[in-house]
């Protein structure tokens, strides 16, 4: 009889600028390019085999994040890092180490992809967003996707550590305000969508 052989994962933390956010880095992709999914809750986290886990395991998690090869953990104010992120890290390991699955929904399409629909506007900020935006608030252990645009202003989706960050309103507003006010003069306002 062959033993199973199990896929080698290395699994690292990295902090962010949410101090109750953690984020921890696989070795391989976890999730297609572009796309993500954050569960604020257990509810939320039907079709996500791997948060409900991280959910019913730990009681002080309050979001769970997946994209590209990480998964951001957010705590309570209650909790510690230092007491829980080695028992946290442990239990993402053994899920990704025994296959299980991250998803059981299809993915369909890149979450931010630009549509026919489109106004040229449109285009141009989503194509911004892709280009400056995305890559650093990924770096933070969240994403940030285009939600509407209408007379003048901008309104974005902020997932994973961004969403209850305490720097986030400063990153929207100093960050990326100015960045689209400059390069897309029709731009008049940013604003976060409360989700």
């Amino acid at each position: 009889m062959e033993a199973e052989v199990k896929r080698p994962i290395t699994l690292y933390t990295e902090a962010n600028p949410n101090p109750n956010s953690l984020k921890f880095v696989a070795n391989t992709m976890l999730m297609p390019e572009g796309v993500s999914r954050d569960y604020p809750d257990l509810e939320s986290a039907k079709e996500a085999p791997l948060a409900s886990k991280i959910f019913k395991e730990f009681s002080f998690v309050t979001r769970v994040f997946y994209m590209s090869n990480f998964v951001t953990v957010t705590k309570d104010d209650e909790m510690d890092w230092f007491e829980v992120k080695a028992k946290v890290q442990s239990l993402i390991r053994e899920h990704l180490v025994d296959g299980g699955a991250l998803l059981t929904e299809e993915i369909t399409q890149e979450d931010h992809a630009v549509s026919d629909d489109d106004t040229d506007i449109e285009v141009k900020i989503k194509g911004i967003l892709d280009e400056y935006i995305r890559p650093a608030v990924e770096m933070d252990g969240g994403a940030i996707s285009f939600h509407s645009f209408d007379e003048g202003k901008v309104t974005v989706t902020l997932q994973g550590s961004c969403s209850g960050c305490p720097s986030s309103t400063l990153t929207l507003k100093a960050g990326i305000e100015n960045l689209l006010k400059r390069m897309v003069p029709e731009v008049t306002e940013v604003e976060a969508e409360a989700i």
